[in-house]
């Protein structure tokens, strides 16, 4: 009697656990999928997670901002995969496609926004200054210079070509100290490179001085192909000892006063990089040279030539005498046949 009871319990329970089970796995499986709704968005949105927020607060906000629904589902969602719940605190960037477990995974994994920025070859610190003082999310510091040198030892208090050019990105938690300290190491790094691997005949004395004539280098020419001839001339003037006499010299020199043209009276004024009026090289870089430029300055092309003067164009005819030199000037300067 009592068997036929208790099977008869189970007969009418079965039936109700099946029920129960097969509603739990529909809302299981229904809280699983919130996490795929697409986030409601026409434009890339940017937020901050600031630290100790919590993925149900933080999805409260988006659904107060009317990115999300059901906020509350997400109590569950991290009940049922607690992995989702731990988020890292920066600054992110949803944008339209993203469905909510997208920006959750970037949150997980700290993808925060990263910026750039990009120093050009050829400019001087004075002309990056600006592009500094522009940055997103990263504070000027106009003593960074001095500052990155003294932190690695370089008390000459000239930084000028000592930060190599380069696309750097950066995170909102970086400093501009740190991101300079990268650009000075790289320019270390490939200075002594190139200086390992420089041409025995090479007329030079240091590291240091191979950066300023790449320096020159980069100011004289962009063309690939002219770098290790200019460089030759250079290296061939200093075994000679004659004069550089190359005009970025002067420019820089002249500073603020420089207008876009030079003058005899330019030419002739004795300041401390006019390499027309100094013998040797001038006391420090004039820009910041490329990777190229301080190859190039470290091996010179096996050529003869002394001279180059431009064809207007980008380009230069070089020559290996003052006739030819003059010659060229003649047609390219001058506009004399």
């Amino acid at each position: 009697m009592k068997t036929t009871i208790i099977t008869r319990l189970l007969a009418s329970l079965i039936p109700l656990l099946a029920i129960m089970c097969l509603v739990g796995y529909w809302y299981a499986k229904d809280i699983l999928q919130y996490k795929n709704q697409p986030l409601t968005l026409t434009e890339p949105t940017i937020i901050t997670v600031t630290s100790g927020t919590s993925l149900l607060k933080l999805t409260q906000e988006l659904e107060q901002q009317g990115i999300i629904t059901e906020s509350w589902k997400v109590r569950l969602l991290v009940k049922l995969e607690p992995y989702l719940g731990d988020i890292k605190a920066g600054l992110y960037q949803m944008v339209p496609g993203d469905k909510l477990v997208d920006f959750i995974n970037r949150l997980r994994l700290g993808q925060e926004m990263v910026f750039s920025v990009t120093f050009v070859e050829g400019k001087t610190i004075k002309e990056w200054i600006p592009v500094l003082q522009g940055l997103e999310h990263m504070r000027y510091d106009e003593n960074v210079f001095i500052k990155v040198l003294e932190a690695n030892g370089d008390t000459t208090g000239l930084p000028e070509g000592k930060f190599f050019p380069e696309t750097y990105h950066y995170r909102v938690d970086e400093t501009l100290f740190s991101m300079m300290q990268r650009s000075y190491l790289m320019m270390q790094t490939h200075l002594a490179q190139a200086w390992e691997q420089r041409d025995p005949d090479l007329k030079l004395n240091s590291p240091y001085e191979l950066l300023i004539i790449a320096s020159i280098i980069e100011k004289e020419t962009a063309k690939d192909e002219e770098r290790n001839w200019v460089s030759a001339v250079f290296n061939n003037r200093l075994k000679k000892g004659m004069r550089l006499q190359t005009d970025p010299t002067i420019i820089y020199g002249m500073g603020d006063r420089y207008k876009g043209n030079i003058t005899k009276k330019d030419i002739l004024e004795k300041t401390a990089f006019n390499t027309y009026r100094i013998d040797g090289l001038p006391p420090t870089p004039i820009a910041a040279p490329s990777k190229a430029s301080l190859y190039a300055a470290a091996n010179p092309a096996k050529v003869n030539y002394l001279f180059f003067v431009s064809r207007n164009d980008g380009s230069h005819i070089f020559s290996s005498t003052y006739k030819e030199h003059n010659r060229a000037v003649n047609e390219y300067q001058r506009k004399k046949k």
